[in-house]
């Protein structure tokens, strides 16, 4: 039985009813669930949690659905520790949340469950979205599972194994010569006209609410105490926004006391507009014209709830950090040669933000760090760096 109590405008604070669908507010600003939290603290307790199925479907008291899911098996996520990189920086330790475990690879999964799961309940039975790669390929896995008809619009630069994954779910696939938020703007036109729904990045209320789990997940597995800093890849941001209100939601049901990590917006020099805005104290970002970056995940022009973002950075004491491409780059071969880990792109970003932020004094040392690798990074071009051999001439000497 789901405890939704209403809908609510993050800006105005006005009310909508639930059990209805929505896309943004009448101010176009994202629509936030909020929940019966007295009844959900009766039975939402550390002991019930210990002895329930692991994975993201396990907080359902602090989850918008009702009934059985559309699941793929979604598991929780494990933290790994990266050592050899935390030395390389005489660092305690350095811990990173693997989202990569996830069905279609990346945390996009989490969000796209939720919100295909609601679109279900609803009789939805048409769904479109704009994106660089990750979650496309999860809404059109998720819509195949729930029977739901997907139409996908991805920007020219979207790696070509997510295009080919997403059309493999079965999704029609469209590659279109502009940013994500252009294509967004034609997926828009589409739903105004009745074609589709619109799935887009926190255009609909629910992406947000399965996004949030990893909040709730990274509590538990440390001990219920949070970490000291968060760097999460950062384009439209409804993770670092999701989590943010998961931890409000875990105080107020007894979960954890009142400690809250320091928030870091982590983006790519070639396409900042939320460090940008941070940097200049504005409330909302502007456009970041010509985008460009090897972290395609974070080429994010544009985001509907940039000011929800830069709220819970400035809330939390975090920053918005920006890195070079040579710099993720950078991250990505060391965690791969120094421990083993293969992060994505934009896990190399908040990787490079952190060693940043150390430089720059803005975390310490010995404080426990977590960093959120988003997707495998087996998903994206990797360089070659094999050697061709001549089994005739060839001797393990020269090897």
């Amino acid at each position: 039985m789901s405890l939704v109590t209403h809908l609510e405008c993050s800006l105005t604070g006005e009310r909508y009813e639930a059990g209805k669908i929505h896309n943004l507010s009448r101010a176009a600003k994202p629509l936030l669930v909020r929940y019966d939290l007295a009844a959900a603290a009766k039975t939402l307790t550390r002991e019930a949690l210990a002895g329930r199925e692991p994975g993201m479907w396990k907080w359902r008291e602090l989850l918008p659905y009702h009934g059985e899911p559309v699941s793929l098996g979604e598991p929780e996520t494990p933290i790994v520790a990266l050592p050899s990189v935390a030395a390389g920086e005489n660092a305690a330790s350095l811990l990173v949340k693997d989202e990569g475990r996830l069905p279609t690879g990346s945390f996009k999964a989490r969000g796209l469950a939720m919100a295909v799961t609601m679109a279900k309940q609803f009789g939805i039975e048409r769904m479109a979205m704009p994106t660089n790669g990750n979650a496309g390929a999860a809404l059109a896995a998720y819509g195949a599972r729930a029977g739901i008809e997907t139409i996908v619009i991805c920007p020219a630069e979207t790696p070509e194994i997510n295009v080919t994954e997403t059309a493999a779910y079965g999704a029609r696939v469209h590659v279109a010569d502009g940013q994500i938020d252009e294509c967004g703007a034609l997926v828009g036109k589409g739903a105004a006209q009745g074609r589709w729904f619109d799935c887009s990045t926190l255009k609909e209320p629910y992406r947000l609410e399965g996004k949030k789990v990893m909040g709730f997940e990274l509590a538990e597995q440390l001990g219920w105490e949070l970490p000291d800093a968060v760097f999460y890849p950062t384009g439209g941001g409804t993770g670092l926004i999701g989590m943010w209100k998961a931890f409000d939601e875990l105080e107020s049901v007894g979960l954890i006391g009142s400690k809250r990590p320091r928030m870091y917006a982590v983006q790519a020099e070639g396409c900042a507009p939320i460090v940008r805005a941070f940097e200049k104290g504005e409330e909302f970002a502007e456009r970041w014209e010509h985008a460009a970056t090897v972290a395609t995940g974070i080429r994010v022009p544009k985001a509907v709830g940039d000011f929800l973002i830069l709220r819970a950075v400035r809330d939390s004491g975090g920053a918005g950090i920006a890195v070079s491409e040579e710099a993720i780059l950078q991250a990505v071969e060391d965690a791969a040669r120094d421990d083993g880990f293969l992060l994505c792109p934009e896990g190399g970003a908040v990787l490079a933000a952190w060693r940043l932020a150390l430089a720059r004094g803005l975390v310490g040392k010995d404080e426990r760090v977590l960093l959120f690798n988003c997707a495998n990074g087996n998903k994206y071009p990797l360089a070659d760096r094999s050697k061709r051999l001549k089994l005739a001439e060839a001797e393990p000497a020269a090897l």
